[in-house]
Order: structure tokens, then C-alpha cells, then sequence
């Protein structure tokens, strides 16, 4: 009796352990969840990037990119994950992005793009990913468009918004100049609409009296000269200049020339002083006006600055050379933080879906290269993860900033 108690006990406690091994086999199962291009030793992100073109003063953000997923990788990957990095050049042309990005998902099989650059690119393939469920993430532009979760459930933008900047820049121009005679030129695109649009959405009515000319250029034209000749014309006292980073030199340097000194309030997107404020000339970009949410690498101001450091020593040994006083690099090296913040939320479920959920789940998160108060905060119906700036001025050589951190949310 005694020997069959026992035996009774000794099964139960077996049937006891293997139920809570089927159980614990079937949990760890149930916790890890892959979608194409994930497993258990690897994640895959495809890219891209304007490496030659137009727009190529942008590169330098995937090679920046790759190099911080390199310095994860070094230090054991995400949650054990090695980041396999895969970024191919468009040329920064539609047709070559269409083609590019269905190859990282059709034939690489990536689990997600990730910080995709250019506005007009990135467009053309808005529709394909969404369609496809294939997060098209941090998209590395600033077009409104990309904060649209009800009609676009798979894209989410990166930094502040060109519409919401434009109204920072309005609502500063009618406080310094309320009577201003302004001229806008914008890239014929989405994202040089969008300025218009924003500056329109503040001056409301005024924007007749105050807008005294609207001038577009395409992508595909050598020299922009002629539009400043005749921007000029106009008498313009103030020029709202949203132009990408090589056309934003070609004005800078051209309004030197003419000696047209307007107050020039230029896009975030061309404020770098290594490709734009250098080549324009650093005498003729003096007194330039915009509004930023980056620390600048080659800025004094920030040597102490403890995310400073880690940038600059992630710059030493892994980008050795490279020009810290380029803003693509900050930009790049905070896109990649965040992303890295985003796979380390999703844990063991690593599908389209979670990596999405967890995008729009980023709260008060401050990536090193942002400025200080400036933080990422995103939800399920908003997927702007960046909406705060601070209005500077270019002056001996160095963005200066002014006043306090803006919040540029639509209706702010």
C-alpha cells in the first residue's frame, strides 16, 4: 500500500513536470513570433538611400546608419539578434526606388524598410508597402503625409513635419515682421508644397498682402540662378527658402552675389555647415535663420553633453574620418538609436505588425543627438514621432540657438 501511495505520488509529480514542460515549451513558442526576415539570430532591415543623384548630400545618413548597427552587432546585437543591414542607392528617383524597394522585400525579404529617404520616393511606393503590410518606417522626410495611421497603417515618418516648421517659421515672421513682403521657394514636390501649405495655415487671410511671390524648381535643373534673379525682382524683403541641400547652397552663394540680404529663413533639411554652409560659402551664409531639433556635432557648446560623447566616440571607431560638423550624421545616428529602441520593445515577436505596434509605442525616448527637453513620442493615432524645435541663427560659422523649444504640433 505504502509502495503504491508512492508510486501514485512519484507519477503525479511526473505528470506534474511534464505538463509544466509542454507548458513552458509551448510558452517559449508562443513568446517568439517571426515574420519574414526575423529568426532567432537575425533581424533584416532594407534601405534606401540617395547615394548618388540629385540629393546625394543625404548618403552619408546610410553610412551612418550601417555604422551604428555595426557598433550593436559588436556589442551582441538586439535581444541576441544580429542587425542585418541592407541599403541600395535610388539615385533619388521614383521609378529606381520602386525598383529597389520591391527587391529588399520581394527578393531579400527584409522584415521592414527603415528611414528610406526623399519625399517624392518615398511616395512612389507608399501604396506598395501598405498594400504588402510591410512597415515602411522612420521614413527619413518630413512630409505631413507620413502621419496618416487611418489611410496609411504601415508608415510613420521620423523628424518634425516641413508643414509644422513652416508654421514655426510663420508665426515668427509675424512677430518680427508683421508687415513683410515675402517670397517662397520651394522644390515642386510634396515636400516643398508642404511649406507653402504651413506658412498658409498660420498667415490665414494675411497670406495674400504678405506672399508677393511663389516660386517652384524641379529636381532636374543644373542651376536655380534665374529664380533668384528674379525672386529679387519682387522686392521681397523676407525669403522662405525650402530647398534640399544642394540648391540651397546654389542660393545662398547667388544671393551673395546679387547682394539681396532678405531675412532668409531656410529648411531644416539643408541646415548642415559641412554640405550646404561651407560650399555656399560661410561669409555669405551668415545671419541665415532656421529651426532645429539636433545637437551639432562640431558645436563647442556640447563637449560635455554626456549623448555628445557617446556620438563622438561611436564616430572615432566606427566612421573614422568622417566630417562631424555634417548633420546627416546626428540625424542618422538618432534615427538608428530610435530603431534600435523599437526591436529592443518587441522582444520575441518579431512580426510586421508588432515592430509597427511598438513604433507607436515610443514614449519620452531622447536619443543622444537631440536636443536637450526635445524627446520621440508616438501613439496609435500619432505617428509623428518628433514635434518639438527651437529656432536658431547662423552666425561665425555655427548655428546659435534662440528663444525655447516650440511645440510644432498641427494646431500648436
Amino acid at each position: 500500500m505504502k509502495n503504491k501511495k508512492l508510486n501514485n505520488k512519484k507519477l503525479q509529480l511526473f505528470a506534474a513536470a511534464a505538463a509544466f514542460s509542454l507548458l513552458a515549451t509551448q510558452s517559449a513558442l508562443a513568446q517568439k513570433k517571426y515574420d519574414t526576415g526575423a529568426s532567432d539570430t537575425e533581424i533584416k532591415i532594407g534601405n534606401v538611400e540617395a547615394y548618388s543623384g540629385p540629393a546625394s548630400a543625404y548618403g552619408i545618413i546610410g553610412k551612418t546608419e550601417e555604422a551604428y548597427f555595426k557598433m550593436i552587432n559588436d556589442n551582441g546585437g538586439v535581444n541576441g539578434r544580429k542587425i542585418n543591414f541592407i541599403s541600395y542607392d535610388d539615385g533619388y528617383s521614383p521609378p529606381k526606388t520602386v525598383e529597389q524597394i520591391r527587391k529588399l522585400i520581394e527578393s531579400d525579404e527584409v522584415l521592414f524598410v527603415f528611414n528610406a529617404l526623399g519625399t517624392p520616393t518615398q511616395s512612389a511606393v507608399q501604396k506598395y508597402q501598405n498594400t504588402k503590410k510591410v512597415p515602411q518606417l522612420f521614413v527619413a522626410t518630413g512630409a505631413s503625409k507620413w502621419n496618416d495611421p487611418k489611410h496609411f497603417p504601415w508608415t510613420m515618418g521620423f523628424q518634425p513635419s516641413y508643414r509644422a516648421e513652416a508654421r514655426i517659421f510663420a508665426k515668427y515672421i509675424l512677430k518680427e515682421k508683421p508687415n513683410a513682403k515675402i517670397a517662397v521657394f520651394y522644390q515642386n514636390d510634396d515636400f516643398g508644397k508642404d511649406y507653402v501649405t504651413g506658412l498658409k495655415d498660420i498667415f490665414g487671410e494675411k497670406a495674400k498682402e504678405l506672399i508677393v511671390a511663389e516660386e517652384s524648381y524641379e529636381t532636374t535643373e543644373p542651376s536655380i540662378d534665374s529664380h533668384i534673379v528674379k525672386l529679387k525682382g519682387t522686392g521681397a524683403d523676407v525669403l522662405v527658402d525650402s530647398t534640399t541641400p544642394k540648391f540651397a547652397a546654389q542660393t545662398i552663394k547667388k544671393m551673395a552675389e546679387l547682394e539681396w540680404k532678405p531675412m532668409h529663413l531656410l529648411t531644416d533639411v539643408s541646415i548642415s555647415i559641412g554640405a550646404v554652409m561651407k560650399p555656399a560659402g560661410l561669409e555669405a551664409s551668415e545671419g541665415i535663420l532656421s529651426a532645429g531639433y539636433l545637437k551639432d556635432a562640431s558645436d563647442p557648446q556640447w563637449k560635455g553633453d554626456e549623448g555628445m560623447k557617446k556620438f563622438v566616440a561611436f564616430a572615432d571607431k566606427y566612421m573614422p574620418g568622417a566630417n562631424l560638423s555634417d548633420a546627416n550624421l546626428v540625424y542618422g545616428y538618432a534615427a538608428a538609436e530610435t530603431m534600435v529602441q523599437v526591436l529592443k520593445q518587441c522582444g520575441d515577436d518579431l512580426t510586421r505588425a508588432n515592430v509597427m505596434k511598438q513604433a507607436a509605442s515610443l514614449k519620452d525616448f531622447a536619443p543622444d543627438t537631440l536636443l536637450p527637453g526635445i524627446k520621440v513620442n508616438t501613439g496609435p493615432t500619432d505617428f509623428a514621432p518628433i514635434e518639438q524645435l527651437r529656432m536658431m541663427q547662423f552666425k561665425n560659422g555655427k548655428w546659435d540657438f534662440f528663444g525655447d523649444v516650440i511645440s510644432a504640433e498641427v494646431g500648436g
